[in-house]
């Protein structure tokens, strides 16, 4: 059984932006089939919780690995080299487990694959975290905990 990279708020653990968790009973239930590791970019990234909502500017992302979008949090303060830190140690997680595979919070700026929390033409982006996994050929599965799922 290979690991997978989970965002930990859908487990049910309090580590969103407000201090609550997303929690998803359906991947509750295969936890004990799947060889599951808790990942909170944000959180790895040296964020508090609960912190500020962050929103990506001036791209999504990827255009914040490549260093013309920046992450802003509703305080105006710049908190983007927390979400490439978090990125990247969970980037790093993932290689020394050998995850091949990630299960990550829709909506997220840190781990959504179609996040609205960006400026792009589209209106919906890469979070950080999404966008580095990708690039580095770590398949993401992104969960809406408000919508019926199955893994």
């Amino acid at each position: 059984m290979l690991p997978v990279l989970i965002s930990s708020c859908l487990l049910g653990i309090k580590c969103r932006y407000d201090g609550g968790h997303s929690r998803v009973e359906e991947i509750i239930k295969r936890a004990k089939e799947m060889q599951f590791i808790p990942i909170c970019p944000e959180q790895f990234g040296g964020l508090p919780t609960p912190r500020a909502p962050s929103n990506i500017v001036k791209g999504d992302g990827k255009g914040v690995l490549a260093g013309h979008a920046r992450v802003i949090n509703s305080l105006g303060e710049d908190v983007t080299e927390a979400f490439i830190k978090g990125a990247q140690e969970s980037l790093k997680l993932a290689r020394i487990i050998g995850a091949k595979e990630a299960i990550l919070k829709n909506k997220s700026p840190a781990c959504g694959l179609n996040t609205p929390y960006c400026e792009i033409d589209t209106g919906h982006g890469l979070g950080v975290t999404a966008a580095l996994l990708l690039s580095a050929g770590i398949e993401i599965i992104e969960i809406s905990p408000e919508e019926k799922i199955t893994i």
